[in-house]
């Protein structure tokens, strides 16, 4: 029995030891968690906060970039974009939570689709800079590339919803304020 319950004992320490990496640090700040969950009734003002919050994180990025006293740049770069990714992959995570709930989200969608068109500009940019030494590149080359490809697909998905929704509105097969008759909240 002795080496059953050590057994055990070694497995919960190595899933224990595993965890702390395979965690992300999570992208908003509290007064951003508060203007979210203050807005999870409202698929409008929910979207909007996140098409926000990711804008936000672009600025910051350059802001950053552009400052010759940042120290670890190449790191910064990558969290920055990282959060960027999170806050993005979240959006989109929420238009699939209104569209499963038929919630009529035209308004919001042509404010992504726009922010969309922006983020590609913004991080393609980034991608092509022609002053920034492969090494640094190397450090988030990876995430830039994800985000980059996740956005392509992502704006096409958007400006299909969008087409969809527009033609199930002439239908009337959208819920103008479902979150009230369902007394439902998005995840």
């Amino acid at each position: 029995m002795s080496a059953f319950l050590f057994r055990v004992c070694v497995v919960v320490l190595l899933l224990t030891a595993a965890l702390p990496a395979q965690r992300h640090r999570d992208p908003l700040t509290q007064p951003e968690i508060d203007q979210v969950r203050d807005a999870s009734w409202e698929p409008k003002e929910r979207l909007a906060l996140y098409v926000q919050f990711a804008r936000a994180r672009l600025v910051k990025l350059e802001q950053m970039r552009s400052n010759p006293k940042t120290k670890n740049r190449p790191g910064q770069t990558h969290d920055l974009l990282d959060d960027f990714q999170l806050l993005y992959d979240e959006l989109n995570d929420n238009i699939d939570t209104y569209v499963d709930r038929k919630d009529d989200i035209r308004k919001p969608l042509k404010l992504i689709i726009e922010a969309d068109n922006e983020f590609q500009a913004k991080l393609r940019a980034l991608k092509d800079a022609a002053d920034v030494p492969p090494d640094e590149v190397r450090v988030y080359e990876f995430v830039l590339t994800n985000i980059l490809e996740t956005l392509d697909t992502s704006a096409e998905d958007h400006r299909k919803l969008l087409a969809d929704q527009e033609d199930a509105a002439k239908h009337k097969k959208l819920n103008s304020n479902s979150s009230a008759k369902s007394g439902g909240k998005p995840e």
